[in-house]
């Protein structure tokens, strides 16, 4: 567990570094569906069970690290930043992982084959999903800087900046998104139905690792607000 000493250390100097380390195993449990697609289009399903498994793994610890935090973030000692405020953060965080673990899932468990006409536009919405997932990463690992400057000054345009990155990331995912879901529509006549309606779902689900990680950066901006 992560509720030992070391961790209550590490939060007893800031809140926010928790928060950024967990941000951190949530999007490796997302960056792992980079090589999973890569198996999975390849039909080596051995080694897309064993990253499904790194998957789940990385999940666990995520979850770890989400109870570490829920469980020492102070209930009545002045913040910085608000109680309420780091939990909504850390619950956009978290989902990030778990959307990541239920795309895996689902994929092996049903050894769902991706069309050949699809293959490299659906390797590109996982790649621009992990993309957001990442520049979240970069303006939340700027959160600790933001809450020594007060939230004023030029941390706060370096953050801001960022933010707008990101929402032009997750602006391209949603494009691609809707190209891929043009493609398949196309192909529709030549699959087994179930085959198409879980297809759709693993583009839906991979859309809301990009979505997820765009709600971390309106949580931060929120943040700004303050």
């Amino acid at each position: 567990m992560v509720a030992n000493s070391s961790f209550m250390q590490m939060f007893a100097k800031s809140p926010v570094k928790p928060m950024q380390q967990h941000i951190e195993k949530a999007h490796a449990c997302a960056m792992e569906l980079i090589p999973f697609f890569e198996a999975v289009l390849a039909k080596d399903w051995q080694q897309a069970e064993a990253i499904q498994l790194r998957i789940s793994q990385l999940e666990h610890e995520a979850d770890d690290l989400k109870r570490g935090v829920r469980s020492h973030l102070p209930k009545s000692l002045f913040m910085p930043v608000p109680r309420t405020d780091l939990l909504e953060l850390l619950r956009m965080q978290d989902r990030i992982a778990n959307k990541a673990k239920d795309v895996a899932g689902i994929m092996l468990g049903r050894r769902m084959e991706i069309p050949a006409a699809i293959a490299e536009l659906m390797t590109a919405h996982v790649k621009g999903a992990i993309a957001v997932s990442e520049q979240a990463v970069t303006a939340l690992n700027e959160l600790d800087e933001l809450v020594a400057a007060g939230f004023r000054g030029r941390e706060v345009d370096v953050v801001e900046k960022m933010i707008a990155e990101l929402d032009q990331l997750e602006h391209e995912a949603d494009v691609r998104e809707k190209e891929l879901r043009h493609a398949l529509f196309a192909l529709e006549k030549e699959l087994p139905p179930i085959d198409v309606m879980f297809l759709y779902k693993v583009i839906d689900w991979v859309g809301e690792v990009a979505d997820r990680a765009q709600q971390v950066g309106s949580r931060l901006q929120l943040l700004l607000a303050h």
